[in-house]
C-alpha cells in the first residue's frame, strides 16, 4: 500500500508523520536527530523503504509576511535533495502554526510536558500532512 509522508524539518531535528492513500489519515511517526542533509535524505528514504512512499509533504515555514527565513532555505534543501529520488513526489505546505497545534495536541492527550520535546516534531508534521490533505480534497 502506498503511503503519504509529512516533514517537519528543523536545525536539529526532523519530525516525520504518515499516512497511507487509501485512510488518509495523519499520524505521528518518528522523530530523527539532523545530521545533514544528503545523510537525512538517506536516513529518511531507509527508514520507509517498505511503505512504498510516493508523496512527500514537507512543511515550510513562512513568516508573517510570507517571506524566507533560514528555516524555509533547510526545508527546501531537504524537499529539493528528496525530489531527486526516483518515485517520490515532494509538495510544500506552509506549516505556520503547526508545532502550537501539535502542543494544544499533546495537552489534550494528557501527556507529559517532559515528553512533549520528543514528540512534537512528528506530531507538528501529523498537523502539517492534515493540512496538505485537506487542501487536496478542497482543491477537489
Amino acid at each position: 500500500m502506498s503511503a503519504i509522508v509529512a516533514l517537519d524539518v528543523g536545525s536539529r531535528t526532523v519530525g516525520v508523520a504518515r499516512a497511507d492513500r487509501v485512510s488518509r489519515m495523519a499520524t505521528p511517526w518518528f522523530t530523527l536527530s539532523r545530521r545533514g542533509v544528503r545523510q537525512d535524505v538517506d536516513r529518511l528514504c531507509k527508514r520507509w523503504a517498505d511503505l512504498d512512499v510516493e508523496i512527500v509533504v514537507v512543511g515550510l515555514p513562512m513568516t508573517e509576511d510570507d517571506t524566507e527565513q533560514r528555516a524555509t532555505r533547510l526545508a527546501r534543501q531537504i524537499g529539493s535533495a528528496l525530489s531527486e529520488r526516483p518515485g517520490l513526489t515532494v509538495h510544500y505546505q506552509d506549516e505556520q502554526y503547526t508545532t502550537l497545534e501539535a502542543e494544544r495536541r499533546l495537552r489534550e492527550a494528557g501527556i507529559s510536558q517532559r515528553r512533549h520535546r520528543e514528540l512534537v516534531d512528528a506530531w507538528a508534521a501529523a498537523v502539517i500532512l492534515e493540512d496538505w490533505l485537506a487542501a487536496c480534497d478542497a482543491a477537489g
